[in-house]
C-alpha cells in the first residue's frame, strides 16, 4: 500500500495540478504567439493608405486579448510558486489552466479575423496554430 488507505483518487488528483500548469503554459505561449502574429499583420497591412493596426476596432480586441493572456500568465505563475512549495494548489492550478485556455482561443479567433481570409493561407501559419489550439 502507498499513502493512506481510501485516498489514492485524492493522490491522483493532486499529481494533475502539475500538468494542469504545464497546459496553461502551453496556451499561454500559443496565445502571445497569436497576439504578435495579429500585430504584426495589422501594422503591415496598409488599406485606404494606412495600416489596419491604425483603428481602435482591430487594436482593442487584441489588447483584450493580451490582458487576458497576462491574466493566466499571472495565475499559472501563482499555481507553481504553491506546486513548488508544495502547498495545495489544486484550485490555481485549474483556474489557470481555464484561464489561459479561454485566453488562448480567444487570441486566435482575434488572430484570424485580422488576417482575414489570409489567415487561412499556409503560408501565414495562422490556420495550423488556430487549428492546434483548439487541443
Amino acid at each position: 500500500l502507498i499513502g493512506d488507505e481510501g485516498r489514492g483518487f485524492r493522490y491522483i488528483l493532486d499529481g494533475l495540478n502539475a500538468e494542469r500548469t504545464l497546459i496553461a503554459a502551453e496556451c499561454i505561449g500559443d496565445g502571445y504567439w497569436f497576439v504578435e502574429r495579429a500585430t504584426r499583420y495589422a501594422n503591415a497591412r496598409v488599406v485606404f493608405g494606412r495600416p489596419i493596426g491604425a483603428n481602435q476596432g482591430v487594436q482593442f480586441p487584441l489588447a483584450e486579448n493580451f490582458i487576458e493572456i497576462e491574466a493566466a500568465n499571472l495565475m499559472r505563475w501563482r499555481a507553481c510558486e504553491l506546486f513548488d512549495a508544495n502547498r495545495p494548489c489544486g484550485a490555481q492550478a485549474n483556474m489557470a489552466k481555464y484561464l489561459a485556455a479561454k485566453a488562448s482561443w480567444e487570441a486566435a479567433n482575434a488572430c484570424l479575423q485580422v488576417h482575414g481570409g489570409y489567415g487561412f493561407a499556409h503560408e501565414y501559419d495562422v490556420e495550423r496554430k488556430f487549428r492546434e489550439t483548439r487541443l
